[in-house]
């Protein structure tokens, strides 16, 4: 499946709402179950993760499923709002060998010696294993918090969290920002699809 983003800004019994996603493949539980009846006269087993952001107010509320990432920039220094769900993660693994499904190395940790993640949408075949349950972190925005990166793993195989807020940074516009990491991660050679959202956060200044 090809990755793909959306942006959304809305307005809810009077207060300002935000959201950003970004899929790499094809929310959460309900999509997972629509996705499978979608697919289920299919000779497909396709599969998506996803990280969303949602700003409401003064809380910044993020949920991932897979290896799509979240990372702020907070007082200049970069922070993982959420966490890869990876088989080799000791509660991840922990989960799936106690639903009967085993972690088997295979070049890399792999589910079922198959897929090298722990959640996600799809997957049929894996699915009493990987779930689609998203994990949720919820920060509070003051002014230290200076930008938020969305991105699919496409572009974590080959930039740091630091770097990528040090690179985000550098530009005054977050679609250039966002353009900028996708070409970094292409010249290193990423070799998954990728699809990279900037947040630029702009605090009023109060005297």
């Amino acid at each position: 499946m090809e990755d793909f983003y959306d942006v959304k800004l809305t307005e809810i019994d009077g207060q300002a709402v935000s959201l950003f996603g970004v899929f790499d493949g094809e929310t959460y539980q309900k999509t997972d179950t629509d996705f499978l009846e979608s697919e289920s006269n299919a000779f497909r087993d396709d599969g998506s993760t996803a990280s969303t952001a949602v700003l409401v107010g003064g809380h910044l509320y993020v949920a991932n499923v897979g290896d799509s990432r979240a990372v702020i920039s907070k007082a200049g220094k970069a922070m993982a709002l959420s966490e890869d769900h990876k088989p080799n993660r000791s509660d991840e693994r922990k989960r799936i060998e106690n639903a009967g499904g085993v972690v088997i190395w295979a070049g890399t940790w792999r589910v079922g010696g198959v897929l090298a993640m722990s959640r996600a949408f799809g997957n049929r075949l894996l699915k009493p294993f990987v779930v689609a349950e998203p994990e949720i972190q919820e920060e509070h925005v003051n002014g230290d918090l200076e930008c938020l990166v969305l991105a699919s793993d496409g572009l974590w195989d080959v930039v740091e969290n630091e770097e990528a807020v040090i690179l985000a940074k550098t530009e005054d516009l977050p679609e250039s920002a966002a353009r900028k990491l996708t070409e970094i991660a292409y010249s290193r050679g990423s070799a998954d699809n990728i699809t990279c959202i900037v947040v630029q956060f702009h605090h009023d200044k109060t005297e």
